[in-house]
């Protein structure tokens, strides 16, 4: 698992949909819910980005290494 803010809503959403498994975001509960090609899950996001100024902290779990890494690249970059 790993924390970010996310800054870039539509590049985030591209990495997660373009991964082959899932994508979970983790909320203060523990309850996982993959967001990879969930749209009614993405738009919500969406809402709350635009509610917080265009930034939204999220904490994810994602299982596959490769879907890990080009979600953390997008991320980063």
């Amino acid at each position: 698992m790993f924390k970010f803010n996310i800054l870039d809503m539509p590049a985030f959403l591209k990495a997660v949909n373009d991964c082959s498994g899932t994508v979970n975001i983790v909320q203060e509960n523990g309850y996982k819910s993959n967001i990879n090609k969930e749209w009614s899950i993405q738009s919500a996001l969406k809402e709350r980005f635009r509610e917080n100024h265009n930034s939204l902290k999220i904490t994810l779990s994602i299982p596959d290494y490769k879907d890990y890494l080009k979600v953390v690249h997008c991320l980063i970059s």
